[in-house]
């Protein structure tokens, strides 16, 4: 008698939510096209796709099918696929080793070689274990525990398990002088950036002073063009400058009142500076080297192991790539998954990896077009349906657990933590976020009140209002979405 009375009312539940669930997407789809008839959004294309996961199928759709720039939405696609390709308990690994007889003197005679495995980490500023000194320590006693006093040759580092390419063609020249478009080498080094300080001038207008850097002894040349703005202004500095040129031209404003304000650029050839600034660290740490360090394109025989220098765990490095939305992570991974299944890490290669594991899935890819892992790139190209379908291929596989909590949490933590303040209690929303000119993108899972789980994807693309006020129309959106149920 209970099990029928359950079932009744289990049936009763999915009848009443028919035509609740009905209405809801009525009035979102009112509110979908008022947002799209709203100022600053008229000449814009909005997208919107919501699906049950369980089910796996659409549940609403507006412009679902369009192929629409990303934005930073882009590194669901790298992330997902490194989960399943690279495995939650993954690390890259660079090698120190070293070549040449060490005579009873203490003297190497031959090199110290760096094999870059492609670690965004390395000598990253944000963990104590990876800073430049922690690391070089860490190599450096390495070395003396072989008996090396001096070195009678040079630090030598290799890359080619990526290629030379660090930025995608279709980059943005306003973009890679900063930080955030910087690049990656097979051998990144500081997340492959570096900090350069300004004293605000006295008045507003008045020229502010670039005043030194770090790390200290990198080799940049810079010509400050900055001014100083309101107190209020925050940083807007841009930085143009090559990957390989050692000049940098600082652009932009700083706060008044601002000393040692700092701003990030993109580091000049991060693995030279590696090789160049380990070899300074041995010389002022008691161990001579005669020569300065040279890049070279194999591995010479006869190498014996100095250290295997291993990152944290993959799933660290995915959350912290979705959490802070950070470029150099990604790309790392993406040139990996190239490397790991091509031999070299490229673009092409990357693409081919990530475009495989859809294929693979049996994910149908018209309107997707993948160019980089970031995001950077106005080429890269998805469907918000795409979005969904593949949010709920993953959601089957067994690393779905980890790959969700590398997403923002609303109300809690990274881009989500200001997002929907007032989302009601027992909603639980996970999202990455995309921004940048005339692009605005959300895509995630949502579990509703009811414990549906839904994934979801908004995208707006070519909106003439500001990002701020963009971001106001899709919260309103995405509040309604996560509200449905």
């Amino acid at each position: 008698m209970k099990r029928t009375l359950l079932t009744i009312a289990l049936w009763a539940a999915s009848f009443l939510t028919v035509p609740l669930l009905a209405q809801s997407t009525a009035d979102l789809e009112k509110l979908v096209n008022e947002t799209h008839r709203s100022a600053g959004m008229q000449h814009s294309t909005l997208s919107v796709c919501v699906y049950n996961v369980r089910q796996n199928k659409p549940i609403y759709s507006h412009n679902a099918e369009l192929s629409m720039i990303p934005a930073s939405v882009e590194k669901l696609y790298t992330t997902g696929v490194g989960f399943a390709r690279l495995g939650s308990n993954f690390r890259f690994t660079t090698k120190v080793s070293m070549r040449g007889n060490v005579d009873r003197d203490g003297v190497l005679h031959g090199n110290i070689y760096i094999m870059g495995g492609g670690d965004p980490l390395l000598g990253s500023y944000r963990y104590r274990q990876t800073t430049p000194d922690s690391l070089f320590d860490g190599w450096m006693r390495a070395i003396k525990r072989k008996g090396v006093r001096r070195i009678d040759g040079r630090v030598c580092y290799n890359i080619t398990i990526f290629d030379e390419q660090q930025l995608h063609d279709t980059w943005q020249w306003g973009d890679v002088g900063n930080y955030y478009g910087a690049g990656v080498s097979g051998l990144n080094f500081h997340e492959n950036m570096f900090f350069v300080y300004f004293n605000a001038g006295n008045r507003l207008g008045f020229p502010a002073t670039a005043t030194s850097i770090k790390p200290k002894s990198l080799e940049v040349h810079g010509i400050c063009e900055v001014t100083t703005a309101a107190e209020t202004t925050g940083d807007n500095v841009t930085i143009y400058g090559s990957p390989t040129g050692k000049e940098r031209l600082y652009r932009g404003t700083v706060p008044l009142g601002k000393q040692n304000f700092a701003v990030r650029g993109a580091m000049p050839n991060p693995a030279k500076s590696c090789a160049d600034l380990f070899s300074a660290y041995l010389r002022t740490h008691g161990i001579g080297i005669s020569s300065n360090s040279i890049q070279v394109y194999t591995q010479p025989d006869s190498l014996r192991s100095v250290v295997d220098q291993y990152s944290s765990e993959y799933y660290t490095i995915a959350q912290y790539t979705n959490l802070t939305s950070n470029n150099i992570y990604a790309e790392s991974i993406f040139k990996y998954l190239g490397y790991r299944k091509f031999g070299i890490g490229t673009f092409d290669n990357g693409s081919r990896a990530v475009m495989d594991y859809f294929k693979d899935k049996g994910l149908a890819t018209g309107g997707v077009r993948i160019v980089d892992g970031s995001g950077l790139s106005r080429c890269n190209a998805t469907t918000a349906d795409f979005m969904c379908r593949y949010l709920n291929v993953l959601s089957k596989e067994d690393f779905y657990d980890d790959f969700v909590q590398s997403l923002a949490k609303v109300g809690e933590s990274g881009t989500a933590k200001n997002l929907l303040p007032n989302l009601p209690s027992g909603i639980t929303v996970r999202v990455k976020t995309g921004t940048m000119d005339g692009v605005k993108a959300y895509a995630g899972y949502i579990t509703t009140a009811r414990g549906e789980i839904l994934s979801f994807c908004i995208m707006s693309n070519g909106h003439d209002c500001s990002s701020q006020e963009a971001a106001a129309k899709l919260n309103k959106i995405l509040y309604k979405i996560a509200t449905m149920y």
